[in-house]
């Protein structure tokens, strides 16, 4: 399988994203599944698994990560990200985002983030993290101190690439400036377009795109007609039963397109994205060895250009139904 180069960081196409391995993502989940989900993603060509100190609880996702590649060290590509889990006596800072629940709330200040990283290496039992990530701007310390103390980590070598997540192009050039920024993590799929100034900067800089929920949060795979108690799309707008149903009547028309290719409804919509930059990595998550092997199959579809043309079409026909982006309008300004 051919690779991709985020900045200097070589990888497969398709990556993994290991938060739903979590309990309170989409449902209760078992680690012997969440292991055997991970085995699956390596077996089938991943080498790129994402994750974070912020998924499950008391640094779960890691260990479970830690656990799942113990003795395939040297096969990974190992992204973590940090601010969420707060130390005790540091101040909880809260900025807006679109899920019902209205906030979130990181810490980023430059004393606790070699801290974070030496639970992130405990938790993923290595002595170095491939890609480091600030999970979102904290938005009362200035990103240049955050970046900052992330480019120790890297002169100290306990950190290889510098990543960022949730970020403006104003925020990717103001960290180039401290240190080079091998990829960007934001969210990116067929019914979440890239923020064009970003990708444009990205380019221009050199940093690779990491496109988190590239499947829409399992919508673009043509198989969620509800959401269960338990499930965290209840917090989000476009999985609200009304819109649900309203957005699987729009996107009928590129789950015909997927028919007519031989592809599944998710195939065409990883293959769409790997299409849209040659430095773009898609990390789909799914529990299920046959998905996950389905997702890795997508990084050899070859769409030509009317088939992306057809697809641009359909996509602009309509807009989704429900607020999509995480981020509110004032965040992102």
């Amino acid at each position: 399988m051919s690779q991709r180069l985020l900045g200097g960081l070589p990888t497969a196409p398709v990556g993994y994203g290991a938060m739903v391995l979590s309990p309170g993502v989409y449902g209760e989940i078992d680690d012997g599944r969440g292991v055997a989900a991970l085995h699956a993603a390596l077996d089938a060509g991943a080498t790129m698994i994402d994750t974070s100190d912020g998924y499950g609880a008391d640094g779960h996702n890691e260990q479970l990560v830690g656990r799942a590649l113990a003795g395939r060290r040297d096969e990974v590509v190992i992204a973590t990200k940090f601010g969420f889990r707060i130390p005790d006596g540091a101040k909880p800072h809260t900025f807006p985002v679109t899920y019902s629940f209205g906030e979130l709330a990181v810490n980023a200040e430059p004393q606790y983030v070699r801290g974070y990283a030496e639970q992130s290496l405990r938790n993923l039992g290595t002595d170095v993290i491939d890609l480091y990530y600030p999970h979102f701007p904290d938005p009362e310390v200035p990103f240049e101190d955050t970046v900052g103390a992330v480019a120790e980590l890297v002169a100290a070598g306990l950190v290889r690439h510098l990543g960022l997540s949730n970020v403006t192009a104003d925020q990717l050039r103001a960290a180039h400036a401290v240190h080079p920024v091998a990829a960007v993590q934001t969210q990116w799929s067929m019914w979440q377009p890239v923020d064009p100034a970003l990708l444009a900067a990205a380019r221009e800089l050199g940093a690779g795109l990491v496109a988190w929920s590239p499947l829409g949060g399992g919508f673009l795979t043509g198989t969620v007609q509800q959401v269960a108690d338990g499930d965290f799309r209840q917090h989000m707008p476009r999985f609200d039963a009304a819109n649900l149903a309203a957005n699987n009547d729009r996107y009928a028309p590129l789950r015909g397109i997927a028919v007519e290719l031989g592809l599944t409804p998710g195939q065409l919509a990883l293959a769409w994205l790997l299409h849209q930059d040659e430095h773009v990595v898609p990390i789909p998550g799914s529990r299920t060895p046959a998905h996950i092997e389905e997702n890795q199959a997508a990084a050899a579809v070859e769409l030509d250009a009317g088939v992306l043309a057809r697809i641009d079409d359909a996509l602009a026909a309509f807009a989704p139904a429900g607020e999509g982006a995480l981020l509110s309008g004032a965040e992102r300004s």
